[in-house]
C-alpha cells in the first residue's frame, strides 16, 4: 500500500514493526530474571515473594489476553496496542523507581499490557493477508519469539553487572518511548470491520468455544507448548541428577529447544505458503513426536547419554516452531470477524495449559523417576498436539466433502 496516499494511522505496518513488538513482549518476561536475587536484596524482601514478579507476571498475561483480543475486534487494532505499549513504558519508569517490593510487585503486573504487543501482531498479521502468507510471516514472528528469550537473561545480568538491577526497567522504559514511537508512525488500523459494541464481542466466547476447529488449532497450540513448558521444568534437574551437568553447559542444552524452535519458524517462514494449515501442523507434530519417540527407545534400551536426552528434545523446539505459526492463523480464521477474540482465548488457553504441564513436570519428573519421566510426559503432551492437528485435519477434510457435494 502506498504510504504517500494515506495516512500512517491507515497504512499496515512493516514486518518490522511486528517482529519489535512481539520481541519485546516476549523480552519483558525474563530480561531481569538474573536481578532477582539483587532485587530480593535491596527492596529486603524474600527471593519467594520477588519471584512472583514471574508467576504472577503470566497469570495477568494469561487473564490479559482474553480482554485484548475483544477490545481489538472493537476499537481497532491501532489504539489497543497504543495503550498496552504506553502503560509498559510507564510501569517499566514504576518499576525502575520503586522503593518496596510491593511497589514493585504492583508496577511489574501493570507491565503485563505489552502483551499486547505479541497477541495483536499475530492478528494484524492476520488481517494484512491470506491464511497461508500470514502463516509464513508468522514464522518470522516466532524467530523473534526464539531469539529474544536466549538474549534477554545475557542483556539483564550484564545491565545489572554494569549499573544494578534498575538498569533493566530504564532499558524497558526507553524500548517503550521507542516502540511507542514506531507504532505510532508505522502501525496503520488493519481491523476494517469493528464490531458494534464490547459487549458483542465477549458474548462472542461461546461461538468460538463452540467450534470444533477452533479447539483444534487452540489444543494444537496448548499441546504443543505445554510440551515446551515441561522441558523447562524438568530439564535441569534430570541433567543435573543424571549427568552432574554444569551451570554453563546446562544453559546451553537447555537453550537447544530454543534453537530448534528457530529453525523450525525459519522453515515456517520459507515453506508455509506452499502448503495447507493443517498438513504444515501435522508435519511439525510428527517431527516432535518422532524426536522423543527415540529418545524413549534409547534410554529405554540403556543408553544414558547427554545427546539422547538433549538430542531428542530439540525436535520438540524444531516440530513446535513449524506448527505454531499455522496453528496461530487457523484459531484466527475460524472467524474472521472474531481474529482478535480468537487469539487471545487460544493464548490464553496456552498459558494456562502450560502452567498446569509445568506442575504435572513438578510432581512426577524426580531424581528417581528421570529422563523417562521427563521425556514420557513431553512426548504425551506432543501427541495430544498431533491428535488436534490430526481432528483438525479431519474436520476440513470433512468440510471440503459437504462443499464438493
Amino acid at each position: 500500500m502506498d504510504s504517500q496516499s494515506h495516512p500512517p494511522q491507515r497504512t499496515p505496518p512493516r514486518l518490522l514493526t511486528l517482529i519489535l513488538l512481539t520481541g519485546v513482549s516476549i523480552l519483558s518476561l525474563n530480561m531481569f530474571v538474573p536481578s532477582l536475587v539483587n532485587i530480593a536484596v535491596d527492596l529486603d524482601a524474600d527471593y519467594t515473594l520477588v519471584s512472583l514478579s514471574i508467576a504472577g507476571y503470566l497469570a495477568v498475561t494469561a487473564v490479559l489476553q482474553i480482554v485484548i483480543g475483544p477490545l481489538s475486534d472493537r476499537y481497532g487494532r491501532r489504539p489497543v496496542l497504543l495503550g498496552g505499549i504506553a502503560l509498559f513504558t510507564a510501569a517499566s519508569l514504576g518499576c525502575l523507581l520503586a522503593e518496596t517490593v510491593w511497589t514493585f510487585l504492583f508496577f511489574r503486573m501493570i507491565q503485563a499490557a505489552i502483551v499486547a504487543g505479541g497477541a495483536l501482531s499475530r492478528v494484524v498479521v492476520q488481517d494484512m493477508v491470506p491464511p497461508k502468507q500470514a502463516a509464513s510471516l508468522l514464522g518470522y514472528l516466532a524467530m523473534a519469539m526464539a531469539v529474544a528469550p536466549m538474549l534477554g537473561p545475557m542483556v539483564g545480568g550484564l545491565l545489572d553487572e554494569l549499573f544494578g538491577w534498575r538498569s533493566s526497567f530504564l532499558a524497558f522504559a526507553l524500548m517503550g518511548i521507542a516502540l511507542l514511537a514506531l507504532t505510532w508512525l508505522d502501525l496503520g488500523e488493519t481491523n476494517r470491520n469493528p464490531s458494534q459494541t464490547f459487549g458483542s464481542q465477549v458474548r462472542s466466547y461461546p461461538v468460538l468455544l463452540r467450534s470444533r476447529r477452533f479447539w483444534g488449532y487452540a489444543g494444537c497450540m496448548a499441546f504443543s507448548t505445554g510440551a515446551f513448558f515441561a522441558f523447562i521444568a524438568g530439564a535441569p534437574l534430570v541433567a543435573t541428577a543424571l549427568f552432574q551437568t554444569t551451570p554453563g553447559t546446562l544453559g546451553i542444552y537447555v537453550g537447544s529447544i530454543t534453537g530448534g524452535f528457530f529453525l523450525g519458524s525459519f522453515a515456517a517462514a520459507r515453506f508455509a505458503k506452499r502448503f495447507e494449515l493443517d498438513t504444515t501442523m501435522l508435519a511439525g507434530r510428527i517431527v516432535a513426536c518422532s524426536g522423543l519417540a527415540v529418545g524413549l527407545m534409547l534410554f529405554a534400551g540403556g543408553v544414558v547419554h547427554e545427546l539422547a536426552l538433549f538430542g531428542s528434545t530439540i525436535f520438540v523446539g524444531l516440530g513446535n516452531g513449524v506448527t505454531m505459526p499455522a496453528s496461530n492463523v487457523g484459531a484466527m480464521s475460524v472467524r474472521s470477524d472474531l481474529a482478535g477474540t480468537a487469539s487471545g482465548l487460544a493464548g490464553a488457553l496456552t498459558m494456562g495449559g502450560g502452567a498446569l504441564v509445568t506442575w504435572i513436570a513438578g510432581v512426577f519428573v524426580t531424581e528417581e523417576t528421570g529422563a523417562m519421566a521427563l521425556l514420557g510426559l513431553m512426548f504425551v503432551t506432543s501427541f495430544l498436539g498431533l491428535a488436534s492437528a490430526w481432528w483438525v485435519h479431519a474436520l476440513n477434510r470433512q468440510a471440503k466433502s459437504r462443499e464438493a457435494s
